[in-house]
């Protein structure tokens, strides 16, 4: 059965009004950070703009420049926060053109922040090379966290998140999509891709073929903005949903859940369950471990009690 959920109430992108004066972590008591030179690598609002962090304002106001994907997106954040500073494009055409001398400057003390058009830049993001770049030159790389639609995703998912993995985009054709599946079909954690609403339900057709219809999948879009939702099933499921709904609207994390276990044997539910049971109670290390291992509930916690009458 394919579930949705979307945002209840969530805050407009738009409905944000702010100045210069207002911003960095003075609202929590605290004076403004004193920036060092270097790179600032700064997450930026994944849709919502009240998700930027009072870190983030500091240091975007502070430092002498600020490259980003597109300049006009990036225009829009600095105009909803009052900021004044120099803006300049970075990205794949010009990256190479660009990274010596930003370098350069940064050895000679320069302050530079980099944003990517929303979330945590160098995830699936041109400006990985510039953090390589300039730290193999000496010059020191700040992260500033923040939004991020892998973890925004993960969270709203409900899959497993003690064990996952990012795996960027899918390849653009079925074929090496499937062995690029094939490659991650023994992964022992939650899949994590970005996807476009185009390619959406034949990624999801393939990923069943190569990973098995039944793995338990997510969907999740527009997350923090007016229409965010996230949708659940197998993949087998989900396919059918979109191939019979069309592409759906929006930015895209998919998610699909560990590979499903159907060789347990007595002896690995029982090294789990008393490996469970060194510091949770009963119930809870059963519920791990069936998560876990996609067994009934109710036969892990009958076996979790007789182990624990056993001693």
């Amino acid at each position: 059965m394919v579930e949705a959920m979307s945002s209840p109430d969530p805050s407009e992108p738009e409905a944000i009004h702010a100045s210069g004066d207002s911003t960095g972590s003075r609202l929590a008591g605290q004076p403004a950070q004193t920036l060092g030179p270097g790179l600032y690598v700064v997450s930026t609002p994944i849709g919502n703009l009240r998700d930027i962090t009072l870190r983030a304002l500091d240091v975007l106001k502070t430092v002498e420049e600020v490259l980003a994907e597109d300049t006009r997106v990036a225009g829009k954040l600095m105009s909803a926060y009052g900021l004044k500073v120099r803006l300049s494009p970075y990205h794949d055409h010009n990256g190479a053109e660009r990274r010596p001398d930003l370098i350069s400057r940064m050895q000679a003390g320069a302050k530079i922040a980099l944003i990517s058009d929303a979330g945590t830049p160098l995830v699936s993001d041109p400006g990985w090379k510039l953090a390589h770049d300039a730290l193999e030159a000496g010059v020191k790389v700040y992260p500033i966290p923040g939004a991020s639609a892998m973890l925004a995703g993960l969270v709203a998912s409900g899959l497993p998140s003690d064990h996952f993995m990012f795996a960027g985009f899918l390849p653009p054709k079925s074929g090496a999509r499937r062995a690029a599946a094939e490659a991650l079909k023994g992964v022992p954690g939650t899949l994590i891709f970005y996807e476009s609403g185009p390619r959406l339900a034949a990624s999801l057709d393939d990923l069943a073929a190569s990973l098995g219809g039944n793995r338990k999948a997510a969907v999740a879009r527009e997350l923090t903005k007016m229409f965010e939702e996230t949708r659940r099933g197998t993949l087998s499921e989900l396919a059918a949903h979109y191939a019979e709904t069309g592409p759906p609207r929006g930015e895209i994390v998919l998610l699909v859940g560990p590979p499903l276990d159907t060789e347990i044997t007595q002896a690995n539910l029982d090294a789990a369950l008393l490996d469970a049971l060194k510091d949770q109670p009963t119930k809870a290390a059963a519920s791990a471990v069936a998560e876990a291992l996609g067994l009934p509930k109710r036969d892990v916690y009958q076996r979790a009690l007789q182990l624990k009458a056993n001693g």
